[in-house]
């Protein structure tokens, strides 16, 4: 096992990660910006390095700091977190060719699912249905682009091959606007991804968004870990996550489960991985995979028992998976609400020194959060200061654990999105379970009007 791991992250993650290093008897060595100087993780790390200035480019996406940071602190493994570097295959080949084990997926694994177009060409290879659409990337013909189209189907959606997070995306209704969406998608992804590459999918109208958890070693070993259901969303953005996925037979996620198991086989995966699907009329269609821990990984760890960060850890050090199939069952219910520095209703960032911090408490209830009475929001990074997750024997039972810990969480100095949260769990539809990737925004846009 390792003795020393960096993480190359910050904010509820970096925390997550150390205090899962520290359970191990593992030395944790956190990098972190100027802005993030009395972050709570940075205090409580056996070894912190400051490695550039707030922006990210100059810190936390800098291949050349985190790596040097390694070297001079004399780590053994470098764990990604999510977002940054974490799904960048040129900073896992370049952490493994500095002598320092990535605590993620092979580069390879990376580039295959991280282009969309491969991706997608890996899993109908595997057997895991994909929406309709292109072959590959769209051609230059305009009327080649015409006939797959027509075939497919109006309405369809354009997507960028190397895009992500909600971007490089454009639905067309009509043929006349087709062309057009093409080549503005095209100049878009070129422009953010370095990528131009598009290609075309079937719009579904009213999907879920389900994802299954998978964890892998490097023995051939695959293990997929239940679903989430995060289709409560905004601008193609997680607001709230839970799992079980509500209303859909077990046996139907067991047969999709199992096929992203085989998958995972098939590429030579390894690590934790998320197949994203879009659930609609009984069926599942593959979207994208994620090569990294998700936001949402407390939902499943809750329900299955399983803790994934150190799971990650051990498996990055060449341990087999300590369960299998048979091990993992679904105990319960957990919901998990992203707490973001942010106007509830307008979504304006609202980053300044948090003057109040009253994290909820109680049976069944968890908070990842690196936030704390007297910390400064800073304004160069993502909204997210924390995690309200939790856990009853029913869905029934955690909505109501829910409401009871939204009522009881206070933070003041800043405005958060615990208001909306708040609304939501007391809305007959979401308690119903089973909305779709558009209910949150239809739900925004009649309280506006009023």
């Amino acid at each position: 096992m390792f003795k020393k791991i960096l993480i190359a992250n910050r904010g509820e993650i970096a925390l997550r990660i150390q205090r899962a290093c520290k359970e191990m008897g593992i030395k944790a060595v956190v990098v972190y910006s100027e802005a993030d100087r009395d972050a709570k993780y940075v205090k409580l790390a056996d070894e912190a390095v400051c490695i550039g200035p707030a922006p990210s480019a100059q810190s936390y996406l800098s291949m050349p700091a985190i790596i040097a940071t390694a070297e001079v602190t004399d780590a053994e493994a470098i764990h990604p977190g999510y977002g940054f570097l974490s799904e960048n295959a040129d900073f896992a080949e370049r952490v493994e060719k500095s002598g320092f084990a990535f605590i993620g997926p092979t580069p390879e694994s990376i580039r295959l699912m991280g282009d969309k177009v491969s991706a997608k060409q890996a899993m109908i290879a595997s057997g895991v249905p994909c929406v309709p659409g292109s072959e590959g990337a769209l051609p230059d013909d305009p009327k080649e682009i015409v006939k797959i189209a027509r075939q497919v189907g109006y309405p369809v959606i354009i997507k960028a091959a190397g895009g992500g997070g909600g971007r490089g995306m454009r639905v067309v209704h009509t043929e006349a606007a087709l062309i057009n969406a093409v080549q503005t998608t095209k100049a878009e992804a070129g422009a953010a991804f370095g990528n131009p590459e598009v290609y075309m999918e079937k719009f579904l109208e009213n999907p879920r968004h389900v994802e299954i958890q998978v964890m892998a070693d490097q023995h051939g070993h695959a293990v997929w870990l239940g679903e989430r259901d995060c289709s409560m969303q905004r601008r193609h953005q997680k607001v709230i996550e839970e799992a079980p996925a509500p209303g859909i037979p077990r046996k139907v996620i067991e047969k999709i489960g199992q096929r992203c198991a085989e998958a995972c086989k098939k590429i030579g995966y390894r690590g934790a991985g998320t197949f994203e699907f879009l659930f609609e009329d009984g069926e599942f269609y593959f979207i994208e995979m994620n090569t990294r821990v998700q936001v949402e990984h407390p939902v499943t760890e809750l329900v299955t028992g399983i803790d994934i960060v150190q799971t990650q850890i051990r498996v990055a050090a060449g341990e087999k998976l300590s369960f299998t199939q048979k091990d993992i069952g679904v105990r319960g219910h957990a919901i998990e609400c992203r707490i973001n520095a942010e106007d509830p209703y307008n979504f304006l960032p609202s980053p300044g020194r948090i003057t109040m911090w009253h994290p909820a408490g109680g049976p069944g209830v968890r908070v990842d959060s690196h936030a704390y009475t007297n910390y400064f929001v800073p304004p160069n990074y993502d909204s997210m200061i924390g995690k309200l997750i939790v856990h009853g024997d029913t869905r029934e039972q955690a909505l109501a654990r829910m409401r009871t810990a939204l009522a009881e969480m206070v933070v003041e100095g800043i405005s958060t999105n615990i208001p909306l949260h708040r609304d939501l769990m007391i809305d007959a539809g979401f308690m119903q379970g089973g909305t779709s990737i558009h209910y949150l925004e239809g739900w925004l846009a009649q309280h506006r009007r009023r």
